[in-house]
């Protein structure tokens, strides 16, 4: 069964380079061009790859643990060629420390299961960059 959901976004301009990003609950995100302090459009993409399989993980292995670390590290490589600008070989690293006894061992346990499921199936960011999906920008 096929179930459809619509997710909505607003940006709006506060200055040349300077931009905020406000969801549908009313949360807001500053954000620009890589000049400034804040986070660039990459790096919250990066941010959004690390951030979607994060929280998977985080709930399959919290359930049996709570983690003591619990770090991860988005990188990519920057390819500005004749086609155009991407980022080439994302990685996602993980630095999970549990517990010692049964439940960390436990948790420890379902992390490569969990980050699997979340590629293959749950991370819906993951999913969406895999399978090519078609971006449009239109002029309203």
């Amino acid at each position: 069964m096929t179930e459809t959901s619509s997710r909505r976004m607003t940006f709006t301009r506060e200055s040349l380079g300077s931009y905020v990003a406000t969801n549908g609950k009313g949360a807001s995100l500053r954000f620009g061009s890589s000049t400034d302090e804040t986070f660039s459009p990459v790096e919250l993409f990066l941010t959004a790859i690390a951030g979607c399989s994060g929280i998977d993980l985080d709930y399959m292995t919290a359930r049996r643990a709570e983690p003591l670390r619990f770090q991860a590290t988005a990188e990519a490589d920057y390819v500005k060629d004749e086609t155009g600008n991407s980022l080439q070989d994302i990685r996602v690293s993980f630095s999970l420390v549990f517990p010692e006894g049964e439940d960390g061992d436990k948790a420890r346990a379902r992390i490569a299961s969990a980050l699997k499921t979340s590629h293959d199936r749950t991370c819906t960011v993951t999913r969406t960059i895999e399978s090519g999906t078609k971006v449009t920008l239109l002029e309203t």
